[in-house]
């Protein structure tokens, strides 16, 4: 099966290999700098649940926030003593969007932080959750839906997925909006998403070529600056949708990414391999153990006692002699080559691995 799946995987490779180049929007391509979600994050307290909360002795932060919020709505519980199990400390994560308007709701994901069982079925109480700046920008309360189920019998238990954590959809109300105005901006930064020079010219020629004039400057690989005066558009907002939708071919770095657990390999259609010799083989070490019990004679004294036994074997596989493989030769060639051979993918993966520290790949080599 895992062969299938790389074979369809290099299929699918070679076939964008031969296909040309797509002409992508610019909104694909770059961020709109200033345009950005904000990181928020909070620690609240869920209860409700059906006896797989904090065992509060291992997690006494449960009991110190409980405290804490029964004292915010007038309970006093000072000096006592209570050990519920239904009650489970969280870290509650969400993104406040960009141009986030107080009243709007966003998505949080809660997660437990103590000894909880499972998070199903609980609800989380009130949370304000902060900013980098440590500012309470939206406020977290809700049903959790946890994504997993657990089963525990006497004897045994079973679980599936991760049920000490969960997510509240729309369960955050935005309190505080971002100080940002976007529309007193006089120049416009677009981030590029993958830095490349190529690409941030022709996105220059794509702007100054749809305003007419020149508006766009290429500063580096990754950026590339719009004079808003320049594009004649009556607000930054508007110059936006006329820049967002331009078409421009984008170019990549020939990259090879291999997934070692499921032998899947993705390649650029960039990707060559300079003149290089392959031979591969495998060797197996095979080591069983089949230990003697050795007994005294009848009505003799002594003890019986068991005697190691180690059978080891090293036999040698058939493997791939040496093969040249000549200067120009795509990688999916090559990869198409080796797959008809019925090269495994493990062993595949270790032939370009070989291939790339003889400086014969050209192209960035990532392993996952």
């Amino acid at each position: 099966m895992r062969r299938l799946l790389l074979g369809v995987t290099l299929a699918v490779a070679a076939m964008a290999g031969q296909t040309e180049a797509q002409a992508v929007r610019i909104k694909d391509l770059v961020e709109v700098d200033g345009v950005r979600a904000n990181d928020l994050v909070g620690y609240g307290l869920v209860v409700g649940l059906n006896g797989t909360g904090d065992g509060l002795r291992n997690a006494p932060f449960t009991e110190e926030i409980m405290q804490n919020i029964l004292e915010r709505l007038g309970v006093n519980v000072t000096g006592e003593q209570f050990r519920p199990r239904n009650v489970a400390a969280v870290f509650v994560t969400g993104r406040l969007p960009p141009f986030g308007r107080a009243g709007g709701q966003i998505d949080v994901t809660v997660s437990a932080i103590g000894d909880a069982k499972s998070l199903l079925g609980g609800t989380l109480i009130m949370t304000p959750l902060n900013a980098a700046d440590g500012q309470i920008y939206a406020v977290a309360q809700g049903t959790v839906i946890a994504g997993g189920v657990e089963a525990e019998g006497d004897a045994g238990r079973v679980v599936q997925g991760v049920p000490t954590s969960g997510v509240i959809p729309a369960g955050a109300r935005i309190e505080r909006e971002v100080d940002f105005e976007f529309q007193d901006l006089s120049t416009l930064r677009l981030a590029l998403r993958e830095p490349d020079f190529t690409t941030a010219a022709r996105i220059e020629a794509a702007i100054n070529r749809a305003v007419g004039r020149r508006a766009a400057n290429m500063t580096d690989a990754g950026t590339v600056s719009v004079d808003l005066l320049s594009t004649g558009a009556s607000s930054p907002a508007r110059a936006v949708v006329a820049i967002e939708n331009l078409a421009v071919e984008p170019q990549r770095r020939a990259r090879v990414v291999v997934d070692q657990r499921s032998g899947t390999i993705v390649m650029g259609e960039d990707v060559r391999i300079s003149r290089v010799a392959v031979s591969q083989g495998n060797l197996t070490l095979r080591i069983q153990e089949a230990p003697i019990v050795v007994q005294p004679n009848p009505f003799a004294e002594g003890e019986t006692i068991a005697v190691p036994r180690t059978e080891a074997d090293i036999v040698e596989e058939p493997g791939i002699g040496l093969a040249e493989v000549p200067g120009g030769t795509s990688l999916s060639e090559v990869i198409a080559g080796l797959n008809a051979l019925g090269v495994s993918p493990r062993d595949m993966i270790d032939i370009l691995k070989s291939i790339k520290a003889a400086g014969a790949l050209h192209a960035e080599f990532v392993v996952m």
